[in-house]
């Protein structure tokens, strides 16, 4: 038996290969010329690279899609300052462009991964080389976005109208308590238009309920054709709606409502066989210094809209003080 520690040692270094070899982390070795000198069998599988086609070679030149300015500072600083570096998924998706094979990832084709690059040195203490660690997190990775897009998802139901993607009454009514406070402070002009839909009630008498919401349905996609992008709009109740039209002075959101008015008199709502054709009623109000509340805006709107009415209906009116 013998008592050589290097003979003491070899079963100790076949195991640590063994590990470096079939760990489910990528290793990978790079001196200070960024040549490859470790390549374990993680990189080995995703990448499809061998080991020994891998070994000596410059990892910019076997992988050109790596990016290799962000990578060359990540190591650079590592050398410099002898200490470990690192990125994280959510930072940069991932470093190699592998492909998931995990059996429980089927939700995503990419590898999620994050990054850990440590210093290596030699004999005289002096940063030799350095180690990238490839972690998969695809499977945290998927989790966390799926709830991000459910969280988004349910936070988008809260605020929107179900029948007709409108915003509903309730977050419109938080947007016009913004666009006011906006004209508090810059003074710029900006219109409201509060519109319902004449004698809705025979409508739904005379053709039933399901008829009534695809009369409010083609009200809702008429007004989102027409408005621009920046102007809100929402289902304020029933058969209600408001605009808000920021920027927008009171002859001007009165030709945007008749142009809405005129193309909802000429759309004819089919239904069941039946043709359905409706009108509405609009009242504009363009917000002026004197209010105090985004309240008095709305029952300003609210009071052309039922002059309107007042007045035979299928009209604009544009509030006066």
């Amino acid at each position: 038996m013998t008592n050589d520690p290097q003979d003491l040692d070899m079963p100790r270094l076949h195991w640590l290969m063994q590990m470096l070899q079939t760990v489910d982390v990528g290793l990978v070795v790079v001196d200070r010329a960024f040549d490859i000198q470790l390549w374990n069998g993680f990189m080995e599988n995703h990448s499809g690279v061998r080991t020994s086609q891998a070994r000596g070679n410059n990892i910019f030149s076997l992988f050109p899609e790596l990016p290799d300015q962000w990578l060359t500072r990540k190591i650079e600083s590592v050398f410099t300052l002898d200490s470990r570096a690192y990125s994280t998924w959510g930072q940069r998706p991932h470093l190699f462009r592998f492909k998931s094979y995990r059996p429980l990832t089927g939700r995503s084709e990419q590898m999620y991964q994050n990054v850990t690059i440590i210093p290596l040195t030699g004999m005289d203490k002096r940063v030799t080389h350095a180690c990238i660690l490839i972690y998969d997190v695809t499977d945290i990775a998927t989790s966390k976005i799926e709830l991000e897009k459910a969280n988004q998802e349910l936070a988008r139901l809260s605020r929107t109208d179900r029948l007709t993607g409108l915003n509903n009454r309730g977050h419109w009514e938080e947007r016009l308590s913004q666009e006011f406070r906006r004209f508090r402070r810059s003074q710029t002009p900006s219109s409201l238009v509060m519109f319902d839909i004449d004698h809705f009630k025979k409508v739904n008498d005379t053709f039933g309920h399901q008829a009534g919401d695809e009369v409010i349905k083609q009200v809702a996609s008429t007004l989102l054709s027409l408005q621009r992008e920046t102007d809100i709009s929402g289902r304020y109740g029933g058969e209600e709606f408001g605009v808000i039209l920021p920027e927008t002075n009171a002859e001007q959101a009165s030709i945007m409502s008749e142009r809405l008015r005129v193309s909802l008199e000429e759309a004819e709502v089919e239904y069941e066989g039946q043709h359905i054709s409706f009108t509405v009623s609009l009242g504009v109000c363009e917000i002026t210094p004197d209010m105090t509340e985004y309240s008095q805006w709305l029952e300003r709107a609210d009071q052309a809209l039922y002059h309107s009415k007042r007045n035979g209906r299928n009209q604009t009116t544009v509030h006066s003080t």
